[in-house]
């Protein structure tokens, strides 16, 4: 809400090297059009791990973890019954986060939908979703030797939702006027929202699976090819530092959010160029049994279902696919496990 106001001041001058790094991202958000008409294949393998990369990714930035892959492939496709942890069930949570705002319309963006996506993160964990928090509190580093240093103070509890409610329209008053650069403006979006840090637990996540959302709402729809979630992981020290620096005098309007936008872009331009490698460089070509292999081997998810392989290769036979899937197993590459509609398949290398 503070970045919002007066913008003309907050992002007047936009430093040179964003100036460029941000036409990159216009680029790179023109050529997703190009690789979605002339590669369907890939995009849709790049966006099936991106998925399990993202829910991955973001669950463990915040301690959770489910540490068998073979069980956390089965929660990512909702095949498990039964959830044997709090961790399984946030991990769970984020999945179904993510995939409501990738599967429908989702419109408006307001406080209703923030709400709702915080009761899909602890869906299955009871009672704990889907309300502002009720009492004031701090967010704290805490060192190995239990001390902690507090990183920033939230908005008092009895003005979140009023000071939530007022970044929303002022965010879609930003968007709709069209006068900056919509990354910057969902960067500010992001800032703003886990400064207020409306939720007693779950906030990064929100903020993560919002900024996705957002992203793909301005045409940006990198976070489906490319996980942000992970890079945010790869990079998660200077991800804090940034975020805390930009928190500094934020109450009195006296922040900095520079800090903060150049790694909000900078991590936009790493997914393009990480998105470009991945895409530019392997063009489907050979025979339907080489293009199963090299899904499989470069693309698919380490845990796989022929299903999901079925819906990457669209116009390739089920029997093509087990042929190729037989042969693999033979070298040692794949391993199947369990048999028939539910048998899934683990790559080895």
């Amino acid at each position: 809400m503070q970045s919002f106001g007066p913008l003309d001041r907050t992002l007047g001058s936009v430093p040179g090297t964003l100036v460029g790094q941000l036409s990159r991202i216009d680029i790179g958000r023109g050529r997703e059009e190009l690789y979605a008409n002339q590669l369907p294949e890939l995009l849709t393998a790049l966006a099936a791990r991106a998925r399990v990369e993202s829910i991955t990714a973001s669950s463990a930035l915040e301690g959770i973890v489910v540490a068998d892959k073979g069980r956390a492939a089965k929660i990512i496709d909702g095949s498990v019954r039964g959830l044997r942890s709090r961790s399984e069930q946030e991990f769970a949570g984020y999945r179904s986060a993510l995939d409501y705002l990738y599967a429908q319309e989702w419109r408006p963006l307001n406080l209703g939908l923030i709400l709702h996506l915080h009761r899909l993160l602890f869906s299955e964990t009871p009672g704990r979703g889907g309300r502002l928090r009720s009492s004031d509190n701090l967010v704290v580093d805490r060192a190995d030797d239990g001390s902690r240093t507090v990183r920033f103070t939230p908005v008092p509890a009895a003005q979140t939702g009023h000071t939530l409610q007022e970044l929303l329209e002022r965010y879609v008053e930003a968007r709709r006027a069209g006068d900056h650069h919509p990354v910057l403006l969902i960067g500010l979006f992001v800032l703003d929202l886990l400064t207020i840090h409306p939720f007693d637990d779950g906030n990064g996540r929100v903020a993560r699976v919002l900024t996705n959302a957002l992203l793909a709402e301005a045409g940006y729809g990198i976070g489906r090819f490319v996980s942000l979630e992970q890079l945010i992981a790869e990079s998660a020290d200077v991800y804090y530092a940034a975020l805390l620096e930009s928190t500094h005098g934020w109450h009195e309007n006296e922040h900095d959010p520079w800090p903060w936008l150049t790694y909000f872009v900078s991590l936009l331009t790493g997914a393009y160029h990480r998105f470009e490698e991945g895409a530019a460089s392997k063009r489907p070509t050979g025979s339907k049994q080489d293009r199963v292999r090299g899904y499989v081997l470069d693309h698919a998810p380490e845990f796989f279902a022929i299903g999901e392989v079925r819906a990457a290769l669209p116009g390739i036979s089920d029997q093509t696919i087990r042929l190729t899937l037989d042969a693999l197993r033979s070298q040692g590459q794949v391993r199947s496990e369990g048999t028939g509609r539910g048998a899934r398949w683990h790559r080895l290398r």
